[in-house]
């Protein structure tokens, strides 16, 4: 599996932005799907995941309420929905495909990553 994020750019802060997974190669419709980020100098951290149906999601407590995570499954495509932009939000976004159906939190719990999309929000 090939993941494309895509979506990232330049805002201010209190925008909006919607990025975008695509898997090429196979599809991801029976595994969950997680966005993870990264800013200069962290680690690579969770922020949001959907399960195989579409049906259960996770949220890391910093985007809670701002974040909505959604999944198409007709075209092999998950979204994130970032809403009130901070920040503290400006970091590389990952897209990642679990191992598993199920939500997973972490890292290892991915099996195929996405190159990235950078979201830069200015304050």
């Amino acid at each position: 599996v090939q993941l494309q994020a895509s979506g990232g750019g330049l805002v201010q802060a209190g925008g909006s932005l919607r990025l975008s997974c695509a898997a090429s190669g196979r599809t991801f419709n029976n595994n969950a799907v997680g966005w993870f980020r990264q800013a200069p100098g962290k680690e690579r951290e969770f922020v949001s995941a959907i399960n195989w149906s579409g049906g259960s999601t996770s949220y890391a407590d910093s985007v809670k309420g701002r974040f909505a995570i959604s999944r198409d499954k007709a075209r092999n495509r998950v979204y994130l929905q970032m809403n009130s932009l901070k920040a503290d939000d400006t970091a590389v976004y990952y897209c990642a495909v679990a191992y598993t159906p199920t939500i997973q939190p972490t890292t290892p719990g991915y099996r195929y990553w996405g190159q990235g999309t950078q979201v830069t929000v200015s304050s």
